[in-house]
């Protein structure tokens, strides 16, 4: 199941709609390896939407640089990894766009000329600006970083979007690009609006708690389970997985909500019969932790085995990876190229000729 908020509210009419398809623009930030909080939370209906809509993939390197302006290499290493990583989910450059944000300079161009009607506060109010800013030392803090929420609206409005599919925490970014948007078209597009309303599409599963409990599952966290771990990798993380901290043995009666384990089988176990039993016996106490992690290295492994045969192939054929990146990227030039001409027109900056010759 998924939630929808926005001017989007047919989803099945849409995406039938073959003779003229509504545009999609989502993306992900290159600091590492995508994980399997990545996968429920954006990748499995991103692979599902390609199919429907105009889909535009941004690896956003941009924005990476923010709070990694120290580690360029690992940015440009993760730009390939993501990508292999999108292309062993099921992303198809065939039938989609992959775009890398620097090589689109119009992304730069927009974010400047959008920050001058952005008032700051919106930037102070941004939920998850806020939560990023705190977890980095002030030395980290740089104009880059906080201007990157406004990166975000511009990375949206580019290719004009249709909607945003994005995790939970994304959403209120998606409800400030809309805000841009009618401002923009307020103050210079009244007539011939220039920018969409984007919608907001959130997976089936929100968000992912990580391995330790915690909200949300990070690498540098260390609470990852990452789409290109081997299987003797998922063991280890599978079997050191918090679970009921009030439960001290197998025979005392444990909580099933709120339970990292039984989270994950929900995602990624399809055997939901075995899910239900191992549920309502947990409950009991009858039945202990190994048992259910066991389990689950089972569910992860089967999922997980073939998009490593992907990784492996592609990671044999980075040919095929790069001519994605590139072919998309080029394709993204041609309408941001085209975005930014109706841009400059509504703001009446395309030329400063004399006009009384």
């Amino acid at each position: 199941m998924v939630k929808l908020f926005g001017p989007e509210t047919n989803m099945a009419a849409d995406m039938a709609d073959n003779t003229g398809r509504k545009r999609i623009l989502t993306g992900i930030r290159p600091t590492g390896r995508l994980h399997i909080g990545h996968y429920v939370g954006a990748l499995e209906n991103w692979v599902r939407l390609q199919h429907g809509y105009d889909a535009y993939f941004l690896i956003a390197d941009y924005q990476a640089l923010g709070d990694h302006i120290d580690d360029i290499q690992l940015i440009r290493e993760s730009v390939l990894q993501v990508a292999i990583d999108w292309l062993s989910v099921g992303l198809d450059p065939e039938e989609s766009t992959f775009v890398i944000q620097s090589y689109v300079p119009e992304h730069a161009e927009l974010t400047m000329l959008l920050s001058f009607i952005t008032p700051l506060g919106m930037l102070q109010r941004n939920p998850t600006l806020k939560a990023e800013t705190e977890q980095l030392r002030p030395e980290q803090l740089n104009v880059g970083f906080f201007n990157y929420p406004m990166s975000q609206v511009a990375d949206i409005l580019l290719p004009r979007a249709d909607l945003v599919p994005v995790g939970e925490d994304q959403a209120p970014h998606i409800e400030m690009t809309r805000e841009i948007a009618r401002k923009f078209n307020r103050l210079f597009a009244r007539e011939n609006p220039v920018f969409l309303e984007p919608g907001t599409l959130i997976g089936r599963i929100p968000r992912l708690s990580g391995t330790d409990g915690q909200a949300k599952m990070s690498k540098s966290r260390g609470n990852a389970i990452e789409l290109g771990d081997d299987e003797e990798t998922v063991r280890k993380k599978v079997m050191s997985m918090f679970t009921d901290p009030t439960r001290l043995r197998a025979t005392d009666p444990g909580h099933v909500e709120g339970n990292p384990v039984f989270e994950y089988h929900d995602a990624f176990n399809p055997d939901t019969a075995e899910v239900d039993e191992f549920k309502e016996r947990y409950r009991a106490g009858t039945v202990g932790d190994v048992d259910v992690k066991k389990a689950l290295i089972v569910a992860m492994n089967n999922f997980l085995d073939p998009i490593r045969q992907k990784r492996a192939y592609y990671e044999d054929h980075m040919s095929e990876v790069e001519e994605a990146l590139m072919e998309g990227t080029r394709r993204a030039r041609v309408t941001a190229a085209e975005t930014m001409k109706a841009v400059r027109d509504a703001m009446q900056i395309n030329t400063y000729t004399s006009t009384w010759e």
